[in-house]
């Protein structure tokens, strides 16, 4: 029964928001609307399920005296003061205010840190791709080229088509590609939600049969 009943809940919700689309009934609508507020509440408990889960983890790094137990320190540390800040202080949410110092101070420097980081990956990442060894290998590192060329003001001095090349880039096989990525992704969640639908993927059950 600690299984049937998830299961049953998960095939009834699943089939009715499926089915809706194509029941334009005012009933039906109402049914919809008022499970997408019932989102919303579950939404909030996601984040204070995720919260306790985040200080679960690393209060128990800190208890076994972990290595890293530093970072959770740090972690704890973070997610109480900005709390605290939100919380109790609410005129500190104000541009200026103690929430604002902190979060433009410390979470933004971070972010910056964290993407400019990614930005050396990426370069590793183009350099072993755009190496000639295959004939994709030399497509993409010449429609690369012409891109960054026709991005950049030098390359309409270089030649004049370089530009017209990159937009035509950009427009045609760039966006064909992306669609044939999006028209995968759309397959492979409707896949995925049948399955779970269904009852055949049962991972958000913890697992198991």
């Amino acid at each position: 029964m600690r299984r049937q009943l998830p299961l049953a809940l998960c095939f009834i919700a699943g089939t009715f928001m499926a089915v809706q689309y194509f029941i334009p009934h005012p009933v039906v609508q109402d049914s919809y609307e008022r499970l997408l507020s019932w989102l919303q509440t579950l939404l909030a408990f996601a984040f204070l399920l995720g919260t306790v889960s985040l200080i679960r983890m690393h209060y128990h790094k800190i208890r076994n005296r972990a290595e890293d137990r530093g970072y959770s320190w740090v972690t704890l540390i973070g997610l109480v003061a900005m709390i605290g800040l939100g919380f109790f202080h609410p005129e500190h949410n104000a541009p200026g205010g103690w929430f604002d110092l902190v979060f433009q101070n410390v979470q933004v420097p971070v972010e910056a840190t964290m993407f400019s980081l990614l930005a050396f990956y990426i370069a590793s990442a183009a350099f072993r791709a755009f190496r000639a060894r295959t004939l994709e290998a030399t497509l993409l590192l010449v429609a690369a080229c012409i891109v960054m060329l026709g991005r950049v003001p030098i390359g309409d001095l270089i030649y004049e088509g370089i530009p017209s090349a990159t937009q035509w880039i950009l427009n045609v096989p760039n966006v064909a590609a992306k669609r044939g990525i999006m028209i995968g992704v759309g397959l492979g969640m409707m896949a995925t939600a049948l399955k779970i639908v269904l009852g055949i993927e049962r991972a958000w059950m913890g697992g198991g049969e």
